[in-house]
């Protein structure tokens, strides 16, 4: 295991596995229902404002790929949260700004078929 600061790291393992990390290692997404939602939804994030942190509940009725990223005012990407194949369910991830500047993020759920922006 290799950290190139407190947030950017590498780690080998059997098998030819390398993992990689951009968030210290914190994975930050926890299954909170097993129940099938009817179709996909992505909820207002809480606390809204927030400082430093915030939470993101998103919703999925299928297994699908699934990425949740936070983009700044230019829509340029400033983190991926959620980038892998999900089972249906209720998710939720949690957002720790502390290296961003202060302002503005919009966050986008997408997969194949959706494409949800909130602010």
């Amino acid at each position: 295991m290799h950290f190139f600061d407190p947030y950017a790291g590498i780690a080998c393992g059997g098998n030819s596995l390398i993992l990689k990390t951009t968030n210290g290692g914190f994975i930050g997404i926890e299954p909170i229902s097993n129940e099938i939602p009817g179709k996909y939804n992505l909820e207002q994030n809480y606390p809204n404002p927030f400082n430093p942190s915030t939470n993101i509940k998103f919703s999925i009725p299928k297994l699908a790929g699934v990425k949740l990223a936070v983009y700044d005012m230019l829509g340029r990407e400033v983190e991926a949260l959620v980038n892998q194949q999900l089972t249906p369910g209720t998710y939720e991830v949690s957002w720790n700004s502390a290296k961003f500047s202060s302002g503005i993020y919009f966050y986008r759920l997408y997969s194949g078929e959706i494409n949800l922006i909130k602010k």
